[in-house]
């Protein structure tokens, strides 16, 4: 099974799931994105979105492929780029940390590690970046794909829990231990979430 993680672009964004192309859940705040939708231009906004981002910061996704079939991505960017952040209980995302915003794996591919594999990537990316952390806002009372990730699989793939919640708690995965390993960024990055494969994710992504 030949996999591949490839950054998202304006060319493959015809490969995110067709829900998640008109989604701007995270892109725009409450009152915009309700708007776009009424309006019904969410696909043209999304676009508009990456856009700008790949502009002005950079690489703010991946999409994972698996036999050249796209079968999940990852969405991540500074919380700056990323308005609904700012209406979580558990905001704002600390200032060294860029936001892990959504991610979804297809049904049928799930329970393979490719959430384990996603996080990963993006780590290596924001590390190379020169970024300290990644936070998301996790999803306490997850029971469906949604926009927002369960806390259980941020949990189990090496974040922890820095402002808890009831329902949304903030999580964060700390980058700057793997720079005192000393060791290069794949082998840092293995030892630092390696303990996924030893713990089965509650709620697979």
């Amino acid at each position: 099974m030949g996999r591949r993680l490839v950054p998202l672009t304006l060319d493959n964004l015809q490969d995110l799931p067709q829900r998640c192309r008109s989604c701007v859940f995270w892109e725009l705040d409450p009152v915009s994105g309700e708007a776009a939708v009424k309006a019904g231009t969410p696909a043209l906004e999304k676009e508009s979105w990456i856009s700008a981002v790949l502009l002005d910061w950079g690489s703010c996704g991946r999409v994972v492929y698996v036999d050249d079939v796209p079968v999940g991505f990852v969405l991540y960017a500074p919380p700056a780029y990323v308005p609904r952040s700012t209406a979580f209980p558990t905001s704002p995302v600390s200032p060294d940390a860029v936001q892990l915003m959504t991610a979804f794996v297809m049904p049928g591919y799930q329970g393979q590690g490719l959430g384990r594999v996603m996080v990963q990537t993006v780590a290596k990316d924001l590390l190379r970046r020169g970024f300290k952390a990644i936070e998301a806002f996790g999803d306490a009372r997850w029971k469906e794909p949604a926009c927002v990730l369960p806390a259980d699989h941020l949990l189990a793939v090496g974040f922890k829990t820095v402002r808890p919640h009831p329902s949304h708690p903030r999580l964060r995965l700390d980058l700057r231990s793997t720079l005192s390993w000393k060791e290069d960024v794949e082998m840092a990055l293995d030892r630092l979430l390696g303990a996924v494969q030893k713990e089965p994710a509650l709620r697979p992504l």
